[in-house]
């Protein structure tokens, strides 16, 4: 689910700064934990994927899939 308020400002893609994942807000799953990564001030919003991956971020196995890991 898209948050529309803080540092999110409604774009589909949010990273994780410590993992380097990015997840697909549209398509977020329990495994995600996206409010964990909010609430410890972890998260970069992007508004595409491949800026997301331009900026060394990879896909998260659960909500987005071929996790180049």
């Amino acid at each position: 689910m898209r948050r529309f308020n803080g540092i999110s400002r409604g774009q589909r893609f949010l990273g994780n700064k410590n993992t380097k994942e990015v997840h697909d807000l549209d398509n977020q799953k329990n495994q995600c934990q996206i409010d964990k990564i909010i609430n410890a001030h972890d998260n970069v919003p992007f508004y595409t994927l491949q800026s997301a991956h331009d900026s060394g971020y990879d896909n998260c196995a659960y909500c987005i899939g071929d996790s180049k890991r």
